[in-house]
């Protein structure tokens, strides 16, 4: 004989638990310290070719040395390789660290979540809609993560603020420097577009900066958090024994 289905409203759902994300944030640390140092040997190899194209530019035709040119045109193209291969690394990572933040955000303050946890992954890959919506799921992390979640401010807001304006920036400035350098005709313009590549190295090595704190302070106050029991201890559910009366009947 069947038994009927259990009612929906009875139904014990998985209570989400607490997952470090201290391996995580460390590996992310790491790769973060990778694209700094990538963008730290960009800016010398693009302030080379600056210096090679500014001799071209002042010197006669029979001046230029086309291996210090050449030199610096490899320069360029290893060391850009070597961010974007830091930058892939660093990305995936860092999504990955920050699905489990905010995984742990629904043990810490669920009710304090706007977003459910997939959009932690998801909405990184939504045109247009990837410049607010990461930020308002770590603003939210942020707040379910400090010990008080329902205080008034909300802790390292203000560095969030920071990484994620700069973060904006130097996507865009990165893409028009690239978008000037490639197009550069003639020893001048590359000069030129050499001084643009420098700039933005400088806006990515801060952005970099900001986003490594930002993951060393969040991981802290987490597992400062779960370390404390600052975390709602979910009741066992309630199901009556087999063939016992049923509360309410």
């Amino acid at each position: 004989m069947a038994h009927p289905s259990m009612p929906a409203h009875l139904v014990p759902r998985p209570v989400p638990v607490l997952r470090s994300p201290l391996g995580l944030a460390h590996a992310v640390t790491a790769l973060l310290a990778l694209v700094i140092v990538a963008d730290v040997l960009h800016f010398g190899a693009a302030a080379y070719m600056m210096s090679v194209m500014g001799d071209v530019v002042s010197g006669g035709p029979g001046d230029v040395d086309m291996a210090a040119v050449d030199r610096a045109d490899m320069a360029i193209a290893s060391t850009s390789v070597l961010y974007l291969l830091g930058v892939l690394g660093t990305a995936t990572l860092f999504i990955i660290w920050f699905h489990r933040v905010r995984h742990n955000a629904e043990v810490f303050a669920p009710d304090t979540q706007r977003r459910t946890p997939g959009w932690a992954i998801g909405g990184w890959f939504i045109p247009f809609a990837n410049l607010w919506i990461p930020r308002g799921i770590a603003q939210d992390v942020l707040r379910a993560s400090q010990p008080d979640p329902y205080a008034s401010e909300v802790r390292h807001r203000g560095l969030l603020n920071a990484w994620w304006g700069m973060w904006i920036a130097s996507n865009i400035l990165d893409r028009f420097t690239t978008e000037r350098y490639d197009s550069a005709d003639g020893p001048q313009a590359v000069h030129d577009a050499a001084g643009w590549l420098m700039t933005g190295s400088v806006l990515d090595i801060v952005a970099a900066v900001l986003a490594l704190l930002l993951v060393r302070r969040l991981t802290a106050a987490q597992n400062d958090k779960a370390t404390a029991g600052r975390h709602p201890l979910q009741p066992a559910p309630q199901h009556p024994a087999a063939g016992g009366p049923v509360p309410g009947a």
